[in-house]
């Protein structure tokens, strides 16, 4: 049993209190069980990759996770290697967003548009062009303005207030990672 779980995601380090938000129960329950639960940004996803392989050697006492976007459809054979180390955003983080909608109307406030966001409860199906497409369009009348201009700010939040639950209902690969983390946690 590993003493510490480091995850490796893909974005800036100011997604990292939007991540420790997304992912409080999991941390809460390694600081129960006094084991580290660490997460830790890489700008891009080639820098991930690096830091995890890195991490593999440097840290081999830890469970060390690589968290990516998949960039456009996933299926299922990508990172034969380290299989269970592996997770990913698919097609990208902002799919997550589209599974609480209602946290992106509470975020967002007047002039929201939900019905701009594709309806498909299966976010990881909707393209990574129609996400953008939606999120643009449904934030760009809002106070807070279009969420493609403002990324840097609102991504940490947004992903601090969405529903760990709901998201693992319409994105079977963040709960797959869920599911493992939580078996790591037992």
């Amino acid at each position: 049993m590993p003493t510490e779980i480091r995850i490796y995601f893909e974005g800036h380090a100011l997604l990292k209190p939007g991540f420790d938000g997304f992912f409080k129960e999991l941390h809460e329950r390694a600081r129960k069980q006094r084991r580290g639960f660490h997460l830790i940004p890489s700008k891009s996803g080639a820098q991930a990759r690096r830091d995890f392989g890195i991490a593999l050697t440097v840290n081999p006492k830890a469970w060390n996770v690589l968290l990516l976007d998949s960039e456009g459809p996933y299926d299922g054979r990508r990172a034969r290697t380290h299989r269970n180390s592996v997770f990913w955003m698919v097609e990208m983080m902002e799919s997550w967003f589209h599974a609480d909608k209602e946290a992106l109307a509470e975020f967002y406030g007047d002039g929201f548009r939900s019905a701009a966001l594709k309806a498909n409860p299966k976010v990881e199906l909707i393209s990574k062009k129609d996400l953008k497409a939606g999120l643009k369009a449904a934030t760009r009348n809002t106070k807070k303005g279009d969420y493609f201009d403002n990324k840097t700010s609102h991504a940490s939040k947004l992903l601090a207030i969405v529903k760990p639950d709901l998201v693992r209902q319409a994105a079977p690969n963040c709960d797959r990672l869920f599911k493992a983390l939580l078996a790591h946690l037992e």
